[in-house]
């Protein structure tokens, strides 16, 4: 996510603390890189224009000149601003008479249904009674793939036959009233571009059920096209707020950035990945803090807490401040962390140094390595995993031989897995104290 527009930003951020103190001619040649590096992102001009002049007018300013450290102040002012860009977080509204009704629109291609299917599972996950309305008898398969999707979440999918849309939506909501069902989502019908009869109908079905929130899913990857997409939408049809879609893709994701500033409309979710669980909450202080490059440790956290087997977690922990770390340890970090979801997810959440070197690394890359030492690791016996000092040459050989690799990648990881060690130690000994110099933050 943002990939290019971090590199590009830490870049500048880097020249900034070359500096003891900051001329305005430095702001300048700095302010000159973000903005060059902002309209390549394909953030609104209109957007960069003013993103520009308010950082500037604070960087020359006294809250700089005075600061002891003027290039991160600089670096904050930043951050600041872009949170202001990217909007207050706005969340969905749940609150009234049951069922509540969530209407889905979109073009054709935007991802859509799949997030009708991820919104579905998240709201499932938080005790909602989902049910989901295919209202879109139009595209091929589009019924079916809304009932695939509804399977995989556990939500049922009401669809009704030779009648149209907004029947549908009018039969499903008396059929959730009288279920009990607190959350009815209704995926319509998209087009290849706006037109009245996608409007008529959007407005059709809005006059047959009382919905609550209609969210407008955007294609991120489509540039300034889709803050031109959510003004169509939102001149026709009540928008309460959008869900970005394809953000893991760092091709002119920009309009994320610029589409609250010109539309006025909020960004509720943000689609991170294909999987089900791809769908995150927007928080303008995490995106903000991830395009800067300084990671998201809230969003790693919650990965963990849903991801990971809490027990096992707190007796890993307990054997890693004990003094304990063996191989078996390794391994079972590696296993909790395979769960979390895709490796360059949890890459770009590391803050600082850490996400510094990490990032050096694809993800595609990442992921081969995690497999590569899971495979070493499993080659070795129960008491080589707990006593690595006793992996002699002639054990490495065999250790490489049996996880397909050479004695050159065995050693490669052990060397790893004694780093790993060095730092555990240093963090027992120094009471933790050497964590913000870690996360680059000292």
């Amino acid at each position: 996510m943002f990939e290019s527009l971090t590199e590009r930003l830490n870049q500048v951020f880097q020249q900034l603390r070359r500096h003891g103190k900051l001329s305005e001619a430095d702001v300048d040649v700095a302010m000159r890189e973000v903005r060059m590096a902002l309209l390549e992102a394909d953030v609104h001009y209109s957007v960069v224009k003013c993103f520009v002049a308010r950082v500037r007018e604070r960087a020359v300013g006294h809250e700089v000149s005075e600061a002891l450290n003027p290039a991160q102040q600089v670096i904050k002012i930043v951050n600041e601003e872009l949170i202001a860009t990217l909007g207050e977080p706005a969340r969905l509204n749940l609150s009234g008479k049951r069922p509540f009704v969530i209407m889905m629109v979109g073009l054709q291609g935007s991802g859509k249904t799949t997030a009708a299917g991820k919104l579905a599972k998240m709201l499932r996950s938080q005790g909602e009674r989902v049910m989901m309305v295919a209202c879109d008898p139009y595209r091929p398969a589009a019924i079916k793939q809304l009932q695939t999707l509804g399977e995989r979440v556990g939500v049922d999918v009401f669809t009704e036959n030779g009648i149209k849309p907004p029947e549908v939506a009018a039969h499903a909501y008396d059929l959730a009233q009288k279920g009990g069902a607190s959350v009815v989502i209704i995926d319509t019908a998209g087009r290849s571009q706006l037109d009245d009869a996608l409007m008529s109908e959007l407005k059709a079905i809005t006059g047959r059920v009382p919905v609550t929130e209609t969210l407008l899913v955007v294609d991120s990857m489509i540039g300034q096209e889709a803050l031109a997409v959510a003004e169509g939408f939102r001149d026709t049809v009540s928008l309460t707020g959008l869900i970005m879609t394809k953000m893991d893709g760092d091709s002119r994701g920009g309009a994320a950035i610029s589409i609250r500033s010109v539309t006025g409309v909020p960004i509720k979710f943000l689609g991170v990945s294909e999987g089900m669980d791809g769908l995150e909450v927007f928080d303008p202080r995490r995106l903000s803090s991830r395009i800067l490059g300084m990671g998201d440790i809230i969003g790693l956290i919650e990965r963990a807490e849903s991801a990971l087997d809490q027990k096992e977690a707190k007796k890993q922990a307990d054997r890693m401040l004990s003094g304990q770390f063996t191989l078996e340890d390794f391994l079972k970090q590696l296993q909790q962390i395979k769960k979390m979801g895709p490796f360059g997810k949890i890459l770009e959440m590391l803050p600082g140094n850490l996400g510094q070197a990490a990032r050096s690394i694809s993800p595609d890359e990442a992921e081969k390595q995690l497999k590569v030492t899971e495979a070493i690791i499993n080659s070795m016996t129960a008491q080589e995993r707990r006593h690595p000092d006793i992996l002699n040459a002639s054990r490495r050989r065999r250790i490489a031989k049996g996880s397909g690799t050479d004695v050159m990648t065995v050693n490669r990881m052990l060397k790893q897995f004694r780093e790993a060690q060095k730092m555990i130690k240093t963090l027992q000994k120094s009471g933790g104290r050497g964590l913000p110099r870690l996360f680059g933050q000292g």
